[in-house]
């Protein structure tokens, strides 16, 4: 897939966080460093949490110790009953240093931190505008309890504004529509999210009280935490390399051409995004997509290239009935292997899934043998036969994701 051109957005997204660092690293440098034991603590801990980042969180939350120590920092008015007189651009110029610090690996490593850096000095930057004017002002004292509930609040339209500026990235990047994006980082928000909200709510709250010792009290389980997803993600991924290699089987055995299971996969997931589906939808699709053909292995002659879609329906019903029993019998979660079932049904009566892997697939099959022109030509067969055999809202959005890859062709409406 072609990776689409920069967008606006994303520039701005960028300048923004930009202005923002120059700003608060001007005036920080400028000026005397305000409590300095007190930030260098803090800017540790954001360093610790920045090395400790994990990648393929799909954009999710990788370095929630960092995240909570840059808003705790930003929401800190005492320190062991004492009051603190760093501002809004300290703030930013502190985390920004020690994000920058913990990021220096990952540099190396050649992994993008552009995104990740621009949301942390904007998400910081906000919750520092909200608290610590109006605390200098002493706008919060005598509030008691209503101050534990301020900071909460404060945390929670950071995370909605951090969840905001995630799906417009993520839109930018890729093309995909906004409202799902968003609806997904929203989800994501209320796991690792809150706990992210909760512990800087409490560290800011410790500290305020009992000095900088609380900090490694209350990091600990963060750690954990963050270890906790680390293991998970690795887990995921080594459950999703196991379906790939089961998949594999028809390839192997010679029933489908190589990569071809992959190649549905990948573009049904692309065809899935635009038509909004969820994360959780999105696995479930991809998933079915890999193991399509794996009813294939219950043939006692091959289908020339594995293209079933050449079939009689009968026949295809019976593959994909055969094929979702066995994808019952790995443990894939039943959803998968009831797209896999129904991939052979008539389209009004199937699953969204199983209406984007039928089509993908036949696309899939028809461009492989069409020769020259091959896309053009096989989008066209799934046109002109979306009068039943496949959803025109589906053969639209191949059109589309198509055309964002680089196809030179017309956009289906």
């Amino acid at each position: 897939m072609r990776t689409p051109a920069a967008h606006p957005l994303l520039g701005a997204v960028h300048a923004c966080a930009a202005v923002l660092a120059a700003v608060s690293l001007f005036d920080m440098l400028g000026g005397a460093l305000s409590e300095r034991g007190t930030a260098l603590a803090f800017g540790a801990l954001v360093t610790l949490g920045e090395l400790t980042r994990w990648t393929g969180a799909e954009g999710r939350e990788a370095a929630p110790l960092g995240a909570a120590a840059a808003l705790s920092y930003a929401l800190l008015g005492e320190s062991g009953g004492e009051p603190t007189h760093h501002g809004v651009t300290q703030v930013v110029g502190v985390v920004l240093a020690a994000t920058l610090i913990g990021c220096v690996p990952h540099i190396a490593r050649g992994r993008p931190v552009l995104d990740h850096v621009s949301r942390r000095v904007l998400t910081t930057g906000f919750a520092a505008v909200c608290f610590q004017p109006l605390y200098s002002q002493g706008t919060f004292r005598g509030w008691g309890t209503a101050y534990a509930l301020l900071l909460v609040a404060i945390l929670t339209l950071t995370a909605l504004c951090d969840a905001l500026l995630a799906a417009a990235q993520a839109h930018a990047r890729t093309r995909w529509p906004f409202v799902p994006l968003l609806r997904d980082e929203v989800r994501a928000t209320l796991g690792i999210g809150s706990a992210v909200c909760a512990t800087g709510a409490v560290m800011a709250l410790a500290v305020a009280v009992a000095g900088l010792w609380a900090l490694p009290v209350f990091c600990v389980p963060l750690l954990l935490t963050q270890l906790s997803f680390h293991r998970y993600a690795a887990v995921r991924t080594t459950y999703r390399q196991t379906i790939a290699s089961l998949a594999r089987a028809t390839e192997i055995a010679g029933y489908t051409p190589a990569g071809h299971a992959r190649r549905v996969a990948a573009l049904s997931r692309e065809v899935g995004r635009d038509l909004g589906l969820s994360d959780a939808e999105l696995t479930v699709l991809e998933y079915a997509a890999l193991m399509h053909d794996i009813g294939q292995l219950s043939l006692v002659d091959p289908v020339e290239a594995g293209a079933t879609a050449v079939l009689p329906v009968e026949e295809q019903r019976r593959i994909a009935l055969l094929g979702g029993a066995v994808v019952r019998q790995t443990g894939v979660n039943p959803q998968v292997a009831l797209v896999v079932e129904r991939l052979a049904d008539p389209c009004p009566e199937q699953p969204v899934a199983a209406r984007i892997v039928r089509a993908v697939n036949a696309y899939e099959e028809k461009a492989r043998d069409a020769g020259p022109g091959g896309p053009l030509k096989a989008l066209e067969e799934l046109r002109l036969a979306t009068a039943g055999e496949y959803a025109p809202e589906v053969v639209g959005s191949l059109a589309r994701v198509l055309s964002r890859d680089g196809l030179s062709m017309p956009v289906a409406g």
